[in-house]
């Protein structure tokens, strides 16, 4: 019957709008709550009555249905807290609570977030105050990040940062710009043996020194100045006599200089009399273990640039003063760790003391094909789910993905003018839905009446 048609919409139109009021209300309570979905609740009609010109029509009401546009983002607040994490873009912040730890990771579907407010705990591990950890790929003793598989979460493991930790930095690279004085290489010079120290750091942190001295070449007298240098380099933490030049002595080679008016005063050539020879495509001497000359007896690698032809960087001889120009190298003492910040590629970096920097850990960011299908659960996290598709994890700013931002969190998606206005909107639908029951109501009591 129609007329009971028309009560039953009227009582689906209730329940709908009161569905709609329950996630305004959730909204509006969330509006101040850091990256905070909108939930949403969309109506759909249900038809009971088909036939065209039936003459009779039963109203088939109103069905609710629920859902969160994960998809849209808030803005990014800043904030004073370098592991603060959001996206500019993007991609989901890998995260799992007590409980998927204790259980392990494999066996748990992948949790995940938007943006964060990470902490170390007292065993130093990064986690929000309602208790979700970061996850990260761990880098190696260099820095680099070993590949990991994309599709799974084998390899992600909570990053932990040891507020007490210290490392080292290796000297792997140097760069010297020396300059020996012209007029030594004169028959009149005399002879003077020329030396500068330079420092160097070892696997383990220690400071050690390369001694290297230069040896005119004095022509005999009345003959043009030589041009030419012995240098010889010896090595602090070299403990043996390989060539037998003395202990330490890891290489002895002749410096031949130009004093052509096009390349006056840079190295023309370089002879090795001991130790690894002179690359004269990149002007370096490579002491590695590869090729048999490492340092500290065999344990050190450093690659040291002196030049190659016409390369005023590098060594030179002109008339002026004995003098280091320019002596550059990586490396670092010791450290103690002052600071953690993530950048933009998501890279997790522990700054030291004396400025050493390393990278700790990546974090990666997952994506899945259907942002808006993945299951909500509390504290602002999703798990991927079958309406959602796999998941996969990008490094930060590939793909689709965004940049990671720190010192910084996402807001609210919650537009609070909006959700007052579908206030206003849904408090008029429930009382026009109450008034078609009260309107049934009066009907069906006329009809009532007749029997009177």
């Amino acid at each position: 019957m129609s007329i009971s048609s028309s009560l039953n919409a009227g009582v689906a139109g209730l329940a709908a709008n009161a569905t709609r009021l329950a996630t305004i209300s959730d909204n509006i309570a969330n509006s101040g709550t850091y990256g905070y979905k909108r939930a949403t609740a969309d109506f759909e009609s249900m038809v009971l009555t088909q036939a065209r010109s039936s003459g009779t029509y039963s109203a088939g009401g109103v069905r609710a249905s629920s859902g969160r546009l994960i998809d849209q983002r808030g803005s990014l607040i800043g904030t004073s807290n370098a592991m603060d994490i959001a996206i500019s873009g993007r991609g989901f912040l890998p995260v799992a609570n007590t409980s998927a730890l204790a259980n392990g990771l494999g066996d748990q579907p992948l949790t995940m977030t938007s943006t964060g407010s990470f902490h170390t705990d007292k065993d130093g591990v990064l986690r929000t105050d309602s208790g979700l950890v970061l996850l990260g790929w761990a880098a190696l003793a260099d820095g680099t990040i070993p590949v990991n598989a994309r599709d799974t979460v084998t390899g992600l493991q909570p990053v932990v940062i040891n507020a007490n930790q210290t490392a080292g930095d290796p000297t792997t690279v140097m760069n010297w710009g020396i300059n020996l004085p012209a007029s030594e290489t004169a028959d009149t010079a005399g002879g003077e043996t020329l030396t500068s120290s330079i420092e160097y750091f070892g696997n383990l942190g220690n400071s050690n020194t390369l001694q290297v001295s230069f040896t005119p070449t004095i022509p005999a007298a009345g003959d043009p100045d030589s041009n030419q240098w012995t240098m010889t380099i010896r090595d602090s933490a070299t403990t043996t006599d390989p060539y037998g030049l003395g202990v330490g002595v890891v290489g002895q080679y002749t410096l031949d200089f130009d004093n052509t008016g096009t390349n006056g005063g840079t190295l023309s050539n370089v002879t090795t009399i001991q130790g690894p020879a002179w690359d004269s495509t990149e002007g370096t001497l490579n002491f590695t273990d590869a090729s048999g000359f490492a340092l500290a007896d065999g344990l050190q690698d450093i690659t040291i640039t002196i030049g190659k032809q016409g390369d005023t960087n590098g060594l030179t001889q002109l008339a002026s003063d004995f003098a280091p120009t320019s002596i550059n190298k990586d490396g670092s003492p010791v450290g103690n760790l002052t600071s953690v910040e993530i950048d933009e590629n998501g890279f997790i970096k522990a700054t030291y003391d004396t400025g050493f920097i390393r990278t700790v850990y990546q974090v990666p960011l997952v994506d899945v094909s259907n942002i808006n299908g993945l299951t909500a659960l509390d504290n602002q996290t999703f798990q991927v789910s079958s309406t959602s598709g796999s998941f996969y994890l990008w490094d930060a700013g590939d793909g689709p993905t965004g940049a990671v931002e720190g010192y910084a969190r996402e807001g609210s998606a919650v537009d609070v003018a909006q959700e007052l206005t579908n206030l206003i909107q849904t408090q008029r639908a429930y009382s026009s839905n109450a008034k078609v029951i009260q309107t049934v109501d009066e009907m069906l009591q006329e009809t009532t009446n007749i029997k009177r």
